[in-house]
């Protein structure tokens, strides 16, 4: 998948923020399956702010990498608020990052329910000593537009965690 201009532009800024800040950034990545990492890795210098990314696909691979806890997804499913706060804490716990960054979602074009359709995802970041904040959003188009829409908004959840 390629970025257009301005998401490459966001994922620079972003950049340059943590690096004046003195952060490190993990990602923790279910539906974009590593494409922030991928995005903000292919920016010159990266590697002095992106500490680690996890893609971490199934169930399974989210509570042995993340702890999150597994009766979240019995009790509200993996594609879930609770489930990306927890994700986006578990990065930051499990890695020498300040801040991560969290995408669990639908991207389709199977999988959707009338609760739970095509395009939802959950966004959330993290920061040492910070609440975690959280964003719901149900994105429109077939399952490169949803994951390319679900990179964008990750970056600018992010930047406003690394501002704050």
């Amino acid at each position: 998948m390629t970025f257009n201009d301005e998401t490459k532009q966001a994922a620079a800024a972003l950049l340059e923020a943590c690096r004046r800040r003195n952060l490190k950034l993990a990602t923790a990545e279910s539906c974009t399956g590593g494409l922030i990492a991928g995005l903000l890795t292919a920016v010159p210098g990266s590697s002095s702010v992106v500490e680690r990314g996890f893609v971490t696909y199934t169930n399974e691979a989210k509570w042995e990498m993340l702890d999150v806890p597994v009766e979240l997804f019995a009790g509200v499913g993996a594609v879930s608020k609770q489930v990306a706060k927890a994700m986006a804490e578990g990065a930051v716990g499990r890695s020498h990052a300040q801040v991560a960054v969290a995408v669990t979602g639908v991207a389709g074009p199977g999988g959707g329910t009338k609760k739970k359709p095509v395009g939802l995802v959950h966004i959330a970041a993290a920061r040492s000593g910070a609440a975690t904040r959280h964003k719901r959003y149900v994105f429109k188009g077939d399952r490169d537009a949803v994951r390319a829409k679900t990179v964008s908004a990750a970056i600018a959840l992010l930047m406003d965690v690394v501002e704050a």
